[in-house]
Formats: structure tokens, C-alpha cells, sequence
């Protein structure tokens, strides 16, 4: 193990790198509870930036300091958590595991230039595991995994290995496996290599294997060289394997290397961290770390996200320069009530230094509240965060992340270049959150501060979308699901001291007429001085869906006065925003105005307002008033083993299935027109349904009447409430 003394990355000093080609930046994915926290602790602690390794159980990790994932035990935010390596400053980016916090999962993916993929020996992969694998792969993401809790008791490795070919394809291949004696995994062997490294003593002893694992290494260190010759540059080396020649471990390693970096084999490695019961060794941290800093890309070998100006127009050549023009983005914003806004920062080129303005730029989120903004704003202090600890740092060369403080209008996914030369860098990918969830602010003191502290929430998380719907008069948060509502409801009583409370959702219904019927609008009061007269007769005829509202002038021989016919019209466009049976908006309806009463003295506009909505309820009091509810167009993709019980799921909600169509990758999109009252919880539903596989998009196709039983039972509580 590393010396602990007075190691670079100790606490207190920021890790440097002098330059671009000695930075690795590495997110760690993989469902939640496969070890990823556990896992940066251990690193840290062999690395010596910290004394000793932290516990989820006990909340004391590095990366799990938020106190709602101490509360939870389960990481809800991405974490930087920076360490030196010989002279290779590691940047481990630990992003959540669970599919409610997808967006800090990709931010982290956006900020790293390889993916490790943290695996559990004892509960194999999961569906978002796949899906992040794919996305990895569109991408050209190198990856590799390493499999964890192999000493557990359930823990089977070469099932686990298996399992990872069966899910990830081709060039999936153990670089290790577990030595065991009896029922304990004391080590691992290296299959080029073959030499066993027993770690029951705690350091690393390097040793020959035990005799009995001689067949597995021959069978697996075969399928590996394989595995690296197809991958090699040299055409020559499988002709030279096949022949019979002993290729070179060192060349074999070199090609190893080499096809990890372009991300064309992944490598399977092992690790075992004590843990509640089982207070065995560390194992595999010294192979891990080789394979971070020697086969995982440097920022020169990833490549950058396109740039633009500003303006737009054609995108600009930009390189991973120290020296070269600034263009960074923020990968995550924290708002802090004492400290204020804090922006985690990949530098993709150029140096950001404290003290300097930046253009900061976001675009392209409108709609989740993000309003576009270009705007100069001066950086304040860089530091480089360990948890909860803040290292002072002098400057952020290209491909280093470092935490820059006060840029008050700096959100995630902006980007921060030269204020000369304003960039755009294009926004990564974000799912659309589907769960909406209706709140209000708990008392009038919590309504004050509500504003302010769901702004900072919007600026930090681009999953969250927030809709103030002027027809129910509800404030919504939609999201990516139950955990994510829970975490920023916490987040609001205890970051920004405002309480609010979850309340039942309203779908914005319709209401149209089921017939025609006349209707008599009298408004006529007489108190003394100057009175209100004006009488109105309409006819309302329903028209079909989508037909809007259509008004006819009837009136002959100036019985209403022409200057007061269009307070009539105005009176029932009034009255049809607010509803003549449960509240809801009327629709589709066509009124004409037939005959009516002046008076020389007391008509007036108002009165004819008044007298045209007392009209509409007049004959709305006369016919049958149907609901309508709104219809969604939905597009289901899910794994082929789910069709059947989606498509049931969908006809149960009084879905209509269209269709359906295979999608490359084993899975299948459904289409089905669904109301928009059984799909409120649909997000969470589809999940538990898919075992967290499926995804859906929907969008509003039309109203329909909504069945007579549910339209009672809708009436009847609006008016209660």
C-alpha cells in the first residue's frame, strides 16, 4: 500500500496535475447497493488521501455526505473524489445508482473519459446497468467493470462473468480471478501474468497459484489472449499465437492498454472490501488502479462535445490545450444557504483561474424552466472538493474538474468561456421527467420563500421541470419519480427552511354541452340612481371535438344595441373559463345570440357581460354537461419479455393499443392512446413493472368524454372541494 504520511492528495492539499495527459477521469456506474461508494473509499484510503475508510452504514463516506443519503444510505447526488495516483490525478466521479437520479448519473458521464462499471457478485445486473451500457457504447465511451463483494458468501464471480458477456456483448473478458482457500477469496490471480497476489497478510505478496486453479487459468488465460490478439494493430499475432508461439506478456499488456483506451475490450476485474461481517482483506485495489491510470484514457484521447458560437453557425475546432481558448461546462450546481451557489466544473480547454470573468451561456431548456441566458459574471474562489472538504486550488488546466464559487446565474449544463470570445458547448442528453407531483407551500410564511428556493432547485437539476398550471391553479414538480419528489421536498424544509405538502394532482378535464338548448340571461337591477339592464336570448349547440367556440349574430331590428353584442360574447367566453358544472374549462361549443332587451339609460356593457355568462348557465342547466378528459399519445420502449404485460397494463387503463415495432437490442416501442388520468403515476408503475427498463414519452393528442361513472365521481368533488 501507499505510504499515508505525507501523501499529495492528503486532505487539506488539492491534488495537481501538470498536465492534461496526467488526468483520468472516471465515472463509476452501476445500480444501487453494488458497492460504488464503498468502492471510492477504498481507493481514496490505498491512495492515502484519506486515514481510513469511511462506512455507508455509519455515514462517514467521503462521497455520501448529503444528510439525506446518510438518512437513506444511498447516493442521490454525483461526487468528485480526486486522488493521486504516482503522478496521474485521478478524478472518481460516484454518481447514483438509483434510475430516480439518472440526471447526475449522465452529468457524471459527460464529465469522465471512461466509464467503470462497479458490479455486485451477489446481485449480478440490473436493468439500468444495460441501458447505461448502451448509452456508453452509442458514445464510444471506453468502460471497464470490476465485480465487488466477491467474498461474500452468495457471491459467485464466474456467474457474475457470464452474466456480464450475456448483457454487454464481445471483449467483456476477466483480466483476474479470485484465489480462494476453503471458503475465504485470500487473493487474485493475473491470467497473462499467472502469478497469484495473496492478499491475506494485507499487502500484496506476489506468489505462484495454487496447482488446482491450473486448468481454470490455462482456459481462461486462453479465451484473454484471444480476446487482446483480435483487438491488436499487429495483423501478425494471432498467425504467430496460432503456430504455437508465446506471445509477450508486455505486449500482450501494451494491446490491452491500447483497445481499452479506444474502448473496444473492457476488462473484468475483482475486488473485495470488508464490510459488517466479513472484516477480511482489501483485495484488487492495486489492479484496479493500474487499470485507471495505465489503460483509461487521458482528456487528449477522448475527444470534446461540439462547440459552437454563440450566435450558432458552424462548429469550431477545439483541442484539450492548456493554452487553447476557455470552454468548460457545469456538470452540477449545489446552492448553498450560507455559502451560495457552488458550480462543479470540466474544463474541456484552455485555464480557468479564479478571480477572472467568464461568459457563462445556457440554452436549449426553456422548457423546464431554464430560461436561455447569456450573461459575464467574474469567478470567484477554485477549490477541489473531497466530500464535504473544500481544497484550495491556484488554477483548472484542460481536462480537470475543479468547484468554482459565486457565479450567481450559472446553472448545470451552462457553458463558461472567455468573455471575448463567447462558446456553446451542445447539452448532453436529459430524459424527461413524467411524475408529476402537486404541492403547496405548508403556511403563508413557507408560500414567501417557496419562489426562491424552487428556482435554486430548478438551476440545479435539469430533471426537474416545474409548471404552475393557471387551469387548476396548482404548482406542480415533475419528476423522474417517488425517491426524486421525496429528495427535493427534503431538500426544501431542510436546505432553504420551507415546508410544503403533497396534494392530490388535477388533471385538467373539459366540459361541453351533450345537446342543444336554449338559454335566457337576465341581468336587471334597479336600486335608485343609476341601475343594470340588459336580457339576452341564446341558443348553444355542441360541436364536435376540437371545434372550439363559435359565435353567431342573430339579432334584428337593434333589440340589443350593436355596441353591447360583443359584451355578450365576451360574458360567455368569460363563463366558459370558469366552467357551468365541475370547474372546468367549456369547450366546443357553438352560441347564438337570437333576441334581447335594452335600456336607453341602464344598459351597459357589463350588464350585457353579465347577462351573456347568466345565458350559457341558463341553458347549461337544461341538457346533459359531459366531462372530457385529455388523451395522451404514449410511446412505450421496453424489453421484449415486457410486451405482453405492458400492452395488459395499457389495455387496463383504458388504453388503446396502435401497434407496436421491434427496436434493435432485444426491445420493442408501443404505441397506445391513454388518458391522462391513469397515467399520473405511470413513471412509477412502468418501472416496477420492467424492473426499471422501461422508458415512455407521451404527448397530448386530444380530449374525449370521459365515462359517466368517473365523470360523477369527478363533479362531485370539485364541488366538495
Amino acid at each position: 500500500m501507499a505510504d499515508r504520511g505525507g501523501h499529495p492528495g492528503a486532505a487539506g492539499r488539492a491534488p495537481e496535475a501538470g498536465s492534461p495527459d496526467k488526468v483520468r477521469n472516471v465515472a463509476l456506474v452501476g445500480h444501487s447497493g453494488a458497492g460504488k461508494t464503498t468502492l471510492v473509499e477504498a481507493l481514496l484510503a490505498e491512495t492515502g488521501t484519506i486515514q481510513r475508510a469511511g462506512r455507508v452504514e455509519e455515514g462517514t463516506t467521503v462521497s455520501d455526505f448529503d444528510e439525506v443519503e446518510v438518512r437513506q444510505q444511498r447516493s442521490v447526488n454525483l461526487a468528485l473524489a480526486p486522488f493521486m495516483h504516482g503522478d496521474i490525478k485521478v478524478n472518481l466521479i460516484d454518481t447514483p445508482g438509483y434510475a430516480d437520479f439518472v440526471g447526475d448519473l449522465r452529468a457524471g458521464l459527460r464529465a469522465a473519459d471512461a466509464a467503470l462499471f462497479v458490479i455486485s457478485a451477489v446481485d449480478g445486473i440490473d436493468g439500468l446497468t444495460r441501458m447505461l451500457w448502451e448509452e456508453c457504447a452509442a458514445v464510444g465511451m471506453p468502460r471497464a467493470v470490476v465485480i465487488t463483494k466477491i467474498d461474500q458468501q452468495r457471491g459467485d464471480f464466474d456467474d457474475v462473468v457470464l452474466s456480464c458477456q450475456d448483457a454487454f456483448g464481445e471483449g467483456v473478458l476477466p483480466c483476474y480471478f479470485p484465489a480462494t482457500s476453503g471458503e475465504e477469496v485470500t487473493g487474485l490471480i493475473g491470467l497473462l501474468t499467472q502469478r497469484c497476489f495473496d492478499y491475506s497478510g494485507g499487502d500484496p505478496v506476489e506468489c505462484m497459484p495454487d496447482p488446482r486453479f491450473a486448468d481454470q487459468i490455462a482456459e481462461q488465460r486462453a479465451s484473454l489472449i484471444e480476446g487482446i490478439i483480435q483487438e491488436s494493430e499487429d495483423e501478425t499475432l494471432m498467425d504467430r499465437y496460432l503456430s504455437g508461439e508465446e506471445i509477450d506478456v508486455k505486449a500482450l499488456i501494451e494491446d490491452l492498454e491500447t483497445a481499452v483506451a479506444r474502448g473496444t475490450f473492457y476488462p473484468v476485474l475483482a475486488t473485495s472490501v470488508p464490510h459488517g461481517d466479513h472484516p477480511g482483506p482489501v483485495i484488487g485495489m492495486r489492479e484496479l488502479l493500474e487499470v485507471i491510470t495505465q489503460a483509461f484514457p487521458s482528456p487528449l484521447e477522448h475527444g470534446i462535445p461540439p462547440v459552437t458560437a454563440v450566435s450558432g453557425g458552424p462548429s469550431k475546432q477545439i483541442e484539450c490545450l492548456q493554452e487553447g481558448p476557455l470552454v468548460a461546462e457545469v456538470v452540477k450546481t449545489t446552492s448553498d444557504p450560507y455559502v451560495g451557489r457552488i458550480s462543479l466544473v470540466r474544463v474541456f480547454s484552455g485555464t480557468l483561474r479564479p478571480d477572472t470573468v467568464v461568459h457563462v451561456s445556457g440554452h436549449g431548456l426553456a422548457d423546464r424552466g431554464h430560461e436561455d441566458h447569456d450573461i459575464d459574471e467574474r469567478v470567484g474562489a477554485l477549490t477541489s472538493p473531497l466530500g464535504k472538504t473544500q481544497r484550495t486550488s491556484t488554477s483548472c488546466g484542460a481536462g480537470d474538474i475543479v468547484a468554482v464559487a459565486k457565479l450567481s446565474r450559472a446553472e448545470t449544463g451552462d457553458t463558461l468561456s472567455a468573455a471575448d470570445e463567447p462558446l456553446l458547448m451542445a447539452p448532453w442528453s436529459m430524459p424527461d421527467p413524467l411524475l408529476p407531483v402537486a404541492i403547496r407551500a405548508h403556511s403563508k410564511a413557507d408560500e414567501d420563500k417557496l419562489s426562491q428556493a424552487l428556482g435554486r432547485l430548478v438551476a440545479e437539476d435539469p430533471t426537474l421541470r416545474l409548471e404552475n398550471n393557471s387551469e387548476t391553479r396548482q404548482l406542480v414538480l415533475w419528476c423522474m419519480g417517488e425517491a426524486h419528489a421525496d429528495v427535493l421536498i427534503e431538500r426544501l424544509r431542510t436546505r432553504y427552511g420551507v415546508e410544503v405538502e403533497r396534494i392530490d394532482l388535477r388533471v385538467p378535464l373539459r366540459e361541453t354541452f351533450g345537446g342543444s338548448a336554449p338559454g335566457l340571461g337576465r341581468h336587471v337591477k334597479q336600486s335608485g340612481g343609476h341601475g343594470q339592464y340588459g336580457i339576452c336570448h341564446i341558443e348553444v349547440e355542441p360541436l364536435g371535438s376540437g371545434g372550439g367556440f363559435e359565435f353567431v349574430d342573430k339579432i334584428v331590428g337593434g333589440v340589443v344595441p350593436r355596441q353591447f353584442i360583443p359584451s355578450v360574447e365576451k360574458g360567455v367566453r368569460q363563463q366558459m373559463e370558469r366552467g357551468v358544472s365541475a370547474g372546468y374549462p367549456l369547450v366546443d361549443i357553438k352560441v347564438t345570440l337570437r333576441d334581447g332587451k335594452a335600456h336607453s339609460v341602464d344598459s351597459s356593457d357589463m350588464a350585457f357581460q353579465a347577462a351573456g355568462a347568466l345565458g350559457l348557465k341558463d341553458a347549461a342547466g337544461k341538457v346533459p354537461i359531459l366531462l372530457l378528459e385529455p388523451v395522451d399519445e404514449v410511446g412505450v420502449l421496453i424489453a421484449d419479455d415486457y410486451v405482453g404485460a405492458v400492452m395488459s397494463d395499457l389495455t387496463s387503463r383504458r388504453g388503446r393499443v396502435l401497434g407496436s415495432e421491434a427496436v434493435p437490442g432485444g426491445r420493442t416501442m408501443i404505441k397506445a392512446e391513454v388518458p391522462q388520468l391513469e397515467i399520473i403515476r405511470y413513471a412509477i408503475d412502468l418501472r416496477s413493472m420492467s424492473q426499471g427498463t422501461g422508458t415512455f414519452s407521451r404527448v397530448f393528442l386530444r380530449y374525449e368524454p370521459l365515462p359517466s361513472h368517473l365523470a360523477d365521481k369527478v363533479a362531485a368533488d370539485s364541488k366538495e372541494g
